[in-house]
């Protein structure tokens, strides 16, 4: 209090000095003008009497003064801007003596004012004082979080490399250790059970890394050597027994050997481990597995042949059935053979079905099953057996060597040679033997086709193992196909037909022979076309089309001649339709003789009956076409004869060439057909002598009346015609 006290006093003491202070000075500048003082006051930039000041300027000062509102009312009024200028300044003065005391009278408040600005300056200070330590504290944390994210990059990346040699290092330790289980395992358990092959696999991995880290001189991999190397002793003992007791199985009598094969299979591993660790015992057991599969093939497939041949037919064809020889009692080609004996020669009959798909892939025969039965076969289908027999066991063998022993390509060809080639062989040679003594083309030709169709099959299948056994097989049928091929055109060539017995107009056996022969070559033809055998074909016909001839020469009539001819190409055309397409060469070449040779029948039946009819009626149609009718004017007589002469006995004609033509073809259907078109024919011409009586050089002919209706004559002739 007392500090305020006299902090008030001091405060008192210091405004009245200052109101004293102002009165002093306020009447020293009111007493102290005078004009010595004013003459000797320096204006400078003021003073308008000096050269320097610019009038321009001055009387742009006095115009702006002269616009001020006080200035303009003053000189309204008149007033004297001296007086004026004193007044102003007395009540400035005033003013300010009023301002004066004013702020003594707030002093108090001024001086407290003051107080507390200074209170707030202090406060602030203090404030100033703490932010700046505030910030300073910021400063060091920021410093200090910047160090802690760089200890946690740094710590980051140490724990990186920490698991990534962790993981390395762990994996490297799992490879390494060799576990008691994994031990006990391949000492002691059976090869077949699951957890040796499995703790196989393991074994397998650690040799090869073993191996590996052998080349990177790794101390570590010393420590489990000796280990891993006993094992993989062991378990190499174990797989080889295992192995040659399966393959010495497989010779067991009458063993199923594709049994153990699978079971192999099972266990393919087990080669794949040798063959990586242990090479000479893996070479061992691919040799012992050649030479005992050699031998089984060989062994089995010997005895199935032998035995195939013995339900063969007793009778096969020999050098003398040939197409051109003489039909006779020894021979019997049509006699009706014993089919449990003998096949046909020339006849295809069932033996095609050999290349359907069901026969083709079916079972193969049961020798023993055959022979208690008295079942006797063609050749070709005991072919097929042996060589489905010979499929089936090639493509299963060639795609266990492909698994079991892993090898592809020409490894696995040669491995397959060298377990098949012995069989194959043996084949080859068996097959060379008969085909060399064999006269059966039919058969020949259906082996081939087979051969083609197995090829096809193991395409499909995607077995190039046989590729090389079928070119071979084909290499040497075909050319024993053609040659016997070759020997029937020749037969046929050289046929004499004086030789040939008694003629008849009947269907002569030698072209049954071929019509036979050449429909079932074509038929079976058609899936695997060949062109060398449709040549031969060619000049077969043209032999057969020459031999025709020469047996029609021997007729002494042109119509037994003609009988003769429409009699063969009619049965030959009806054999090949039978099996070979419609459109085949064959079959249009015969379809043009035939017809040629009918039309030029036809011809030679009417002729007997109505010749002098038809020959009027093509002599009057070339005289009309040249404008010559008038020159047969004088033959009244000639038509008279031959009017009367129809309409007295057509119709016994008629009747007596539909009896004689059904008599003279084998064929009921071609007889009919050559009835018809002979009324037909007959129809034709009559109308044609319609057409010339009605002509005006006849019309006036009193025989004209005597014409049978024409379409009466057509209703007539139907009731002739034979019901097929």
């Amino acid at each position: 209090m007392a500090e305020a006290v006299s902090g008030s006093a001091g405060s008192g003491s210091d405004v009245n000095t200052a109101e004293n202070s102002t009165q002093i000075a306020m009447a020293y500048l009111q007493d102290e003008k005078t004009e010595g003082d004013i003459a000797n006051l320096n204006l400078g930039e003021l003073d308008i009497t000096t050269d320097e000041f610019i009038l321009d300027e001055v009387d742009n000062h006095i115009q702006a003064n002269l616009e001020d509102d006080l200035v303009k009312e003053a000189l309204k009024t008149g007033v004297d801007l001296r007086q004026y200028s004193k007044q102003v300044e007395t009540e400035l003065q005033k003013i300010e003596q009023a301002s004066i005391k004013d702020y003594i009278k707030e002093s108090q408040n001024i001086a407290l004012l003051h107080n507390q600005i200074t209170a707030c300056d202090s406060i602030l200070e203090r404030m100033e004082g703490m932010l700046s330590g505030f910030q300073s504290d910021l400063s060091s944390i920021s410093s200090e979080i910047q160090t802690l994210q760089q200890q946690s990059v740094s710590m980051n990346v140490r724990l990186k490399n920490r698991q990534a040699v962790r993981s390395h290092l762990s994996q490297l330790v799992d490879e390494l250790v060799v576990p008691g289980s994994m031990i006990s395992i391949i000492l002691d358990s059976l090869v077949t059970e699951q957890e040796f092959l499995e703790q196989l696999h393991e074994l397998n991995s650690k040799i090869n890394f073993a191996k590996e880290l052998s080349f990177r001189e790794t101390l570590a991999c010393s420590d489990i050597q000796d280990i891993v190397d006993r094992l993989k002793l062991k378990a190499v003992s174990k797989i080889r027994e295992f192995i040659l007791q399966k393959i010495y199985s497989f010779r067991k009598p009458m063993t199923n050997y594709q049994i153990p094969q699978n079971t192999l299979l099972k266990y393919r591993f087990f080669y794949q481990f040798l063959l990586a660790n242990e090479r000479t015992v893996a070479k061992e057991i691919r040799d012992e597995y050649v030479d005992t599969m050699s031998k089984i093939y060989y062994s089995y497939f010997k005895s199935y042949s032998s035995r195939l041949l013995k339900v063969q037919y007793e009778e096969v064809a020999d050098k003398d059935d040939l197409m051109g020889v003489e039909d006779t009692a020894k021979k019997g080609f049509f006699s009706k053979p014993s089919l449990k004996s003998r096949n046909t020669i020339f006849t295809l009959g069932q033996r095609g079905a050999i290349l359907s798909p069901a026969e083709l892939e079916g079972p193969i025969l049961v020798p023993h099953t055959a022979q208690r039965g008295d079942s006797r076969y063609p050749y070709e289908t005991l072919f097929r057996s042996q060589h489905y027999a010979l499929l089936d066991n090639g493509c299963r063998e060639f795609l266990f060597l492909s698994d079991f022993f892993m090898v592809i390509g020409n490894s696995a060809l040669d491995l397959f040679n060298s377990i098949m080639g012995k069989t194959l062989s043996m084949f080859l040679k068996s097959m060379s033997t008969y085909v060399s003594d064999c006269y059966d083309s039919i058969a020949i030709f259906l082996c081939i086709h087979i051969i083609l169709r197995f090829r096809a099959i193991t395409a499909k299948r995607n077995i190039p193992a046989l590729d090389k056994y079928w070119d071979a097989v084909l290499e040497l049928l075909w050319p024993r196909f053609e040659l016997i091929l070759e020997m029937n055109i020749q037969s046929i060539r050289n046929t004499d037909p004086q030789k040939l017995g008694v003629l008849d107009t009947r269907p002569h056996y030698i072209t049954r022979r071929y019509a036979e022969f050449s429909s079932a070559i074509v038929s079976i033809n058609q899936t695997f076309p060949n062109e060398r055998t449709n040549a031969l074909l060619g000049q077969l016909q043209a032999e057969v089309e020459n031999f025709v001839l020469k047996m029609a020469a021997e007729f002494p009539s042109r119509r037994d001649q003609l009988i003769f001819l429409i009699n063969n190409y009619d049965m030959m055309l009806s054999v090949l339709m039978e099996r070979a397409a419609d459109d085949s060469k064959e079959v249009e070449g015969f379809q043009q003789l035939l017809l040629a040779r009918t039309q030029e029948f036809i011809e030679e039946i009417l002729s007997p009956p109505f010749g002098g009819m038809i020959a009027f009626v093509k002599e009057a149609e070339a005289l009309l076409e040249k404008g010559q009718l008038d020159r047969l004017k004088n033959e009244e007589a000639r038509i008279t004869q031959l009017v009367r002469g129809f309409s007295g006995t057509w119709k016994q004609s008629v009747e007596s060439m539909s009896q004689d033509v059904m008599r003279s073809f084998t064929n009921f259907k071609n007889g009919t057909s050559i009835i018809q078109g002979a009324l037909t024919q007959l129809i034709q011409y009559y109308h044609g002598f319609h057409k010339i009586l009605n002509q005006p050089t006849f019309r006036s002919l009193a025989v004209r009346s005597e014409l049978i209706n024409l379409h009466h004559l057509m209703v007539e002739v139907k009731k002739h015609k034979p019901n097929f």
